[in-house]
């Protein structure tokens, strides 16, 4: 049964599904899916288009708006918009180190993961388009990892789109996840130069908390082991269009003198255990390797052995010398399963999945070279996690796709850009511009 309700200048229901865990085996398993339909007050009654929004991730739930700020505004004055919490986020039956272990051990864990990856989604997108549509083709707004989903749809489904958007999230056809992060690296390192060009006094910062946590053993508040390697991803802040200013403000507060000598602030371990913690968003450390996968290859934590061929990231070396400590971002590795207690009970499933060999493609190059769903993407220049030239590359084997490039925005450019983003898209799209 759905409820609807109102905010201000929308009205919303809750809508809940049901689809198959294994789309291949449509008679086994279920579970259940969830997404908020939103509709702008005044046109409530009216027969508008669809359009569903896709999350980037993988591992968060659909944005909860409240009214209709940034993008969705612009959407709103012509679409019913569906917000899609994808399978194991949010409300669709949630994956996680409380829920999980109903599945079993190590073993079921990892097989029932396997298919929380854009695939699978994009087949559930299609059940619920016959639900929600009658079956009428709509538009989808893909934000980063959703943009990967609206690739694999694209590729999987293009009946059900009438228009497709793609926002920072125009992923490799065919790059193995050890060529995602040796084009990851660098663009961080780039990232850090000019975070630490913009607030200098920030590099002794950084290289004063790493090197206190070299030589004390600092346990978060929530549990979680906080180790230098821990601190550096911090970095991933960096891919925000915000993100410089609130690593920056976050740094400033990093100490406090007791009677012990300097320790870690309270304020400061309150925040980092929020940006460190997966509890709130497991999936996102579970498949984030997986969502590159295809065919034999395994990912091999991925993140972690390309590491070792960028020595300038590593804590202690960078220590022993006098220039800025290198923060990461957008990786996965290994030790997250053991200091995050989110996330140490599913070690042994993490492990199953990244010595995985046979991921299904999630691209058909055949299918995208003959496309003929209007495409448009924002491929964000120097996006840190998404690398440009990767997004070039697909963009020109998508037949019809238009781009749109700019340095205006970082990744978060949909939100931070609002209505002026969506428009930019939709103009594209109808080859307006």
């Amino acid at each position: 049964m759905s409820v609807s309700y109102r905010q201000p200048g929308v009205v919303l229901t809750d809508r809940r599904f049901t689809v198959p865990l294994d789309h291949a085996d449509p008679a086994g398993e279920t579970i259940g899916l969830y997404a908020r339909e939103v509709v702008a007050s005044d046109k409530a009654d009216q027969d508008l288009p669809w359009l569903l929004y896709l999350q980037g991730g993988p591992g968060f739930g659909a944005h909860r708006f409240v009214g209709r700020p940034a993008w969705l505004g612009r959407a709103l004055e012509e679409y019913r918009v569906l917000l899609l919490d994808q399978r194991g986020t949010g409300h669709s039956t949630p994956a996680n180190r409380q829920t999980l272990p109903l599945r079993g051990g190590p073993a079921e864990q990892a097989a029932y993961l396997a298919h929380f990856r854009a695939d699978s989604i994009v087949r559930d997108c299609e059940l619920i388009r016959g639900e929600v549509a009658g079956g009428a083709p709509w538009t989808v707004l893909g934000q980063s990892f959703g943009g990967f989903c609206t690739v694999t749809y694209l590729s999987l489904a293009p009946e059900g789109l009438a228009a497709a958007l793609i926002t920072g999230g125009l992923p490799s056809l065919d790059a193995h996840a050890d060529d995602v992060y040796r084009a990851a690296y660098p663009r961080m390192e780039r990232k850090n130069a000019a975070h630490y060009a913009r607030y200098p006094q920030d590099v002794e910062r950084a290289r004063r908390i790493a090197d206190h946590l070299l030589h004390h053993e600092v346990t978060l508040p929530n549990g979680y082991r906080l180790t230098a390697e821990a601190f550096q991803t911090l970095g991933i802040l960096l891919g925000g269009g915000e993100g410089s200013h609130r690593l920056h403000h976050l740094l400033e507060e990093a100490f406090v003198t007791t009677p012990r000598g300097p320790e870690l602030s309270d304020a400061f371990q309150e925040e980092l255990q929020g940006q460190l913690s997966f509890a709130g968003h497991p999936l996102y450390a579970l498949v984030h390797e997986a969502v590159y996968a295809q065919g034999a290859r395994p990912t091999d934590w991925s993140a972690e052995r390309v590491r070792a061929e960028f020595p300038q990231f590593d804590a202690a070396k960078a220590l022993t010398g006098d220039g800025p400590l290198l923060l990461t971002g957008e990786t996965i590795h290994p030790w997250m399963f053991e200091n995050d207690p989110a996330l140490r009970p599913l070690r042994g499933a993490a492990e199953l999945l990244a010595a995985r060999t046979d991921w299904p493609t999630l691209y058909d190059p055949a299918r995208l070279a003959a496309n003929e769903v209007p495409v448009a993407a924002a491929i964000y220049h120097d996006d840190l996690y998404v690398d440009t030239a990767h997004s070039l590359r697909t963009a020109r084997a998508i037949r019809g796709l238009r781009t749109w490039v700019t340095d205006e925005f970082e990744h978060d450019g949909v939100r931070a850009g609002g209505p002026r983003v969506l428009d930019r898209l939709l103009a594209l799209a109808r080859d307006e511009v």
